[in-house]
């Protein structure tokens, strides 16, 4: 046959070599360590000017006429998804919800301060249906008001506006929040492979709701909090409500605002099941090019309005689904429930023998009326006996309900956000909360060369320096902004207790630091990191390089009452491979526990290289160990970590559980010991080209400032005020 003929028809590229089904390096070898959580969200993918700055650019808002035309739009019924009840309230309050109501604790991740909802997986998930509608109803404002305005912001404003629209006085508002554009490749969402698995496998007992796998939050993949129908879809209140408790808890609430953002949440709006789910199309990501980023496509009827499927649960939950106010309550209470299947085949709560009055009328013909619905998330608020103490507290009295859910409110979409220095607009409250992680202003009337001159006379080694600064500094996460060396929080409950901090070693430094912040006038906090910075110069000097590691004054000294200690704990690391250190054994491996934590601290790979480096002949590991302390000069900021890491007179060999020994090739003899986090920037193809650049002969100096840039990095990644 001809050849020409032959090749007649097909395509001259290689099939997935440009999407995900393209066997990439993780599919060829899935046990390499995947350095990408350390490489996204570089400027190659942001689409802004390199001097683009949003803080300063959102600054310039009308902010006024922005929340005017948010307010029109609520009201501005489309065609193409027209508003129930022409009010697009409840839509906006489950968009900011849902792009907010991610965020777990335990690892800062999720919410909405980043727009990340605009990406997959979350504008593909199961529990976001119809939201695709919602961030196309704002296209207009967000057009109109260009790189002003975020998505990220535009996004968590709209539910605000929208509780507003409907008659509940906000608490407060911030803008500030600074569009990503990618998806979040550093977030776990869970093992699963299927959405709406059942989440047995994400708990050690399903009885036992605490048992759930760390850090998720959400009981199965692709939802935000917990299945509407009740534990793996079998409905059974009081096993639900232990569920929701545990999940509100991970999301940062306490039983009181669980209630109120259940029974607030669901006092307006309503769920969406009046067809055939298993008839709607493929989900954003997999749809056809033709939908134009809209998914689910729905082909009952007009697949809108009243024909709109999302959740399969059918109904509102109140008599008037467009106002604010205790209907929810009195429906919930003032009528008994019985389970029913809803046109989807959603299993849902309706009233028994409910007056026509109370039922809330259909959403486009006002002469219809259907029975209101719950969840079985809404029973658990009737049927457990703490949630049910307080509901009531709250029906005896109205205005407390509201104010403790407009507060509750604005901490689920402000959590993620920072500290409150670092918020924007004319609506910020003046009042300072608990869970914003307040801390004095510092003082900067002092003399840092009679501070440094005090910590040198104090005897202090360079590694006891280091290792304080460092434990201090090291709990910054840039996935919420909270932790880091501001505040010393080092010196209180929890921190101070943390067996990563080596307690008794700290509190005879923190001794010594007290005593010269009380001389000089200079924060505990300041000192710390100074004291941390002056070790590092004279490790560079004895090494024969001069350096000036940079310092900042103005860090103040928080106080225990300024301090939510169930908040913190947290926080708290099971692992630092900076220190070289492991709270216990673990299945994920070491050196991707390095991983994470530099990647919340806000880390490279290549500053994670050079501050292994440098921590390590710093003399800086947990408990004093030697492993991975590849010289005989420990103490100077030396490359030696590297030189030797990379000579091949060196053979590696297994000694233990997670220890390895290092010996003369020729002899035999054992030379140092090391872990899996020193051996890897060797074995891993990435990280040993990195590796190689400090071990160079002419890499000294190299090593030694980017060591330092990386250094004071780490320590004024909190400082707000210097960013």
């Amino acid at each position: 046959m001809n050849e020409n003929k032959q090749n007649m028809g097909k395509c001259p590229f290689g099939h997935g070599g440009v999407t995900e089904s393209g066997k990439s390096n993780v599919n060829w070898w899935p046990e390499a360590l995947n350095l990408d959580i350390l490489h996204q969200h570089d400027t190659k993918t942001n689409p802004m000017d390199v001097d683009f700055d949003y803080r300063t650019e959102v600054r310039k808002l009308d902010f006024d006429q922005l929340k005017k035309d948010l307010h029109a739009l609520m009201t501005d019924s489309q065609d193409w998804w027209p508003a129930d009840w022409g009010h697009y309230g409840g839509l906006m309050i489950r968009l900011s919800w849902h792009a907010a109501g991610t965020y777990r604790l335990a690892d800062g991740r999720g919410g909405g301060g980043t727009g990340s909802q605009r990406f997959a997986p979350l504008n593909s998930w199961p529990d976001n249906v119809s939201l695709d509608k919602a961030r196309r109803l704002l296209w207009p404002i967000k057009k109109k008001y260009g790189n002003k305005l975020s998505w990220a912001d535009l996004m968590i404003l709209a539910g605000t506006v929208a509780y507003e629209s409907m008659g509940l006085p906000a608490y407060g508002f911030s803008f500030g929040r600074e569009d990503i554009w990618h998806p979040e490749k550093d977030i776990y969402w869970g093992a699963e492979k299927e959405w709406l698995a059942p989440s047995d496998s994400r708990y050690g007992d399903l009885e036992k709701p605490d048992t759930m796998e760390n850090p998720l939050a959400a009981v199965q993949m692709g939802l935000i909090y917990v299945n509407p129908e009740g534990v793996n879809g079998q409905p059974d209140p009081l096993k639900t409500a232990e569920q929701v408790r545990v999940t509100f808890a991970r999301m940062a609430m306490d039983d009181e605002e669980t209630v109120a953002l259940t029974c607030g949440g669901h006092t307006v709006g309503k769920c969406h099941g009046n067809g055939n789910a298993d008839e709607l199309g493929a989900e954003p990501e997999a749809a056809d090019v033709t939908e134009q980023g809209f998914g689910w496509k729905n082909a009952n009827q007009t697949g809108v309005g009243r024909y709109a499927v999302t959740s399969g649960i059918e109904g509102a939950w109140t008599t008037h689904p467009t106002q604010f106010d205790m209907g929810y309550f009195e429906l919930l209470f003032g009528y008994e429930w019985q389970l029913k299947k809803s046109p989807a085949g959603a299993w849902q709560w309706e009233p028994v023998d409910i007056k026509e009055d109370d039922k809330p009328v259909d959403v486009a013909d006002p002469a219809i009326r259907h029975n209101p619905i719950m969840t079985d998330a809404d029973m658990a608020m009737k049927m457990d006996p703490t949630y049910r103490a307080i509901c009531e507290k709250f029906m005896a009295d109205p205005e407390y309900f509201k104010a403790c859910f407009a507060r509750a409110w604005f901490k689920l979409t402000h959590r993620d956000l920072g500290p409150k220095s670092r918020y924007i607009g004319p609506e910020v409250p003046a009042e300072n909360l608990i869970w914003q992680d307040p801390i004095p202003a510092g003082n900067t009337d002092y003399s840092v060369e009679v501070v440094k001159q005090k910590i040198a006379e104090s005897g202090l080694s360079i590694a006891d320096r280091v290792s304080t600064a460092w434990d201090s500094a090291r709990t910054y996460r840039g996935s919420d902004m909270r932790g880091g060396a501001n505040g010393a929080r080092i010196r209180l409950a929890p921190q101070r207790d943390w067996q990563g901090n080596e307690p008794q070693r700290l509190a005879k430094i923190l001794s010594v630091y007290e005593k010269i912040s009380a001389e000089t006038g200079a924060s505990v906090a300041d000192i710390i990191v100074l004291a941390g910075g002056q070790a590092i110069e004279e490790a560079a000097k004895a090494a024969n390089v001069d350096v000036l590691v940079p310092f900042y004054k103005g860090r103040g000294d928080t106080t225990q009452e300024m301090t939510d200690i169930d908040s913190f704990e947290p926080l708290e690391p099971v692992a630092d491979g900076f220190r070289n250190w492991l709270k216990q054994n673990y299945v994920v491996k070491p050196e991707e526990l390095l991983l994470d934590r530099a990647q919340l601290m806000g880390l490279t790979a290549p500053e994670m290289t050079v501050l292994i480096g440098g921590l390590r002949v710093l003399g800086s590991n947990h408990g004093g160990t030697k492993h991975g302390v590849f010289t005989d000069q420990e103490g100077v900021l030396s490359n030696d970590f590297f030189v030797n890491l990379t000579d091949m007179a060196n053979s590696w060999k297994p000694a233990g559980q997670n220890l390895y020994d290092i010996c003369d090739r020729k002899t035999g003899v054992k030379k140092w010991t090391a872990t899996r986090v020193d051996l890897v920037f060797g074995s891993n193809s990435v990280l040993r080209s990195y590796a190689e650049v400090y071990a160079q002969d002419d890499a000294k100096e190299k090593f030694v400032n980017d060591f330092v840039k990386a250094w004071a990095k780490v320590m004024n990644a909190d400082r707000f005020d210097l960013n």
